[in-house]
């Protein structure tokens, strides 16, 4: 990563507030010609959430999840949303501001960490969509909601692991973009999403573990619903999700130069 500014006083508070001050920038951009606003960083997850409580409960016979069904969606819909338009968004990182990537004296993950923020932020506004159809879906709440803020935390760290290693092979590589689109529809049917971890036959619920997502959805529904808790996937996702931090820190470290020198 850049080393300018490393060093001198107020670095750290300097870099935060520039994460901040772009963060915000992205909000007001992304609804400033909005008439609905917030209600599109619920819509697109609602809206897929009724489709297959509708599809599995009102045209076939559901036999996977829990009760109630839209709860189960909803709890993982949203953090896949949070997931999906940052992955989309980091293919397109530095490529969107290229001369304020190469002008700029901070370092460049910033460039990542906004759109991990950013996203994030429309996440926790669309949290209140998950209480209320908890609340009117009757949805018993228990001790297991503690561990939310972990699951928030775990997709943080996994996110600025991905977006460190995607963000900048797709300005050297840019048929990436297109490569990350297709693996993102995939991954979607290969996330407990649909369907819980325990839904799986035991190959594939092992196979299933390997998946960061897997523990960290299991961790957003485990307040709502405990029988659907399984530690391995949970301390698979927790390892897989630092190491990807780790991993990525050295790649962007080392691709940093050649980034500026393609943009």
């Amino acid at each position: 990563m850049s080393t300018a500014g490393a060093g001198r006083p107020g670095t750290p508070r300097r870099y935060l507030h520039s994460l901040w001050l772009l963060s915000a920038r992205d909000l007001r951009v992304r609804y400033a010609t909005s008439w609905l606003g917030y209600l599109w960083s619920v819509l697109d997850p609602l809206v897929m959430s009724l489709i297959y409580w509708f599809v599995f409960t009102q045209v076939f016979e559901r036999t996977v999840g829990a009760q109630p069904y839209i709860v189960f969606l909803i709890a993982a819909l949203l953090p896949w949303v949070w997931f999906n338009a940052s992955v989309s968004d980091f293919t397109r990182a530095f490529n969107r501001d290229a001369k304020l990537v190469r002008s700029t004296s901070i370092p460049r993950s910033i460039w990542v960490g906004r759109i991990v923020l950013s996203k994030g932020i429309e996440f926790l506004c669309s949290l209140p969509v998950l209480v209320l159809f908890a609340i009117f879906g009757g949805a018993s709440v228990g001790w297991g909601l503690l561990w939310f803020p972990v699951a928030v935390i775990l997709q943080t760290v996994l996110l600025v692991g991905l977006g460190l290693i995607i963000a900048p092979l797709c300005v050297l590589f840019t048929d990436l973009e297109r490569t990350t689109r297709l693996v993102l529809r995939a991954l979607f049917y290969a996330t407990p999403i649909i369907y819980g971890v325990s839904d799986l036959p035991g190959a594939f619920s092992e196979l299933a573990a390997l998946n960061p997502l897997a523990g960290i959805m299991t961790l957003y529904r485990v307040g709502f619903f405990p029988d659907q808790w399984s530690t391995w996937p949970v301390v698979s996702s927790a390892v897989v999700s630092v190491v990807l931090l780790v991993v990525g820190l050295l790649v962007f470290r080392r691709m940093e130069h050649a980034l500026l020198k393609e943009l």
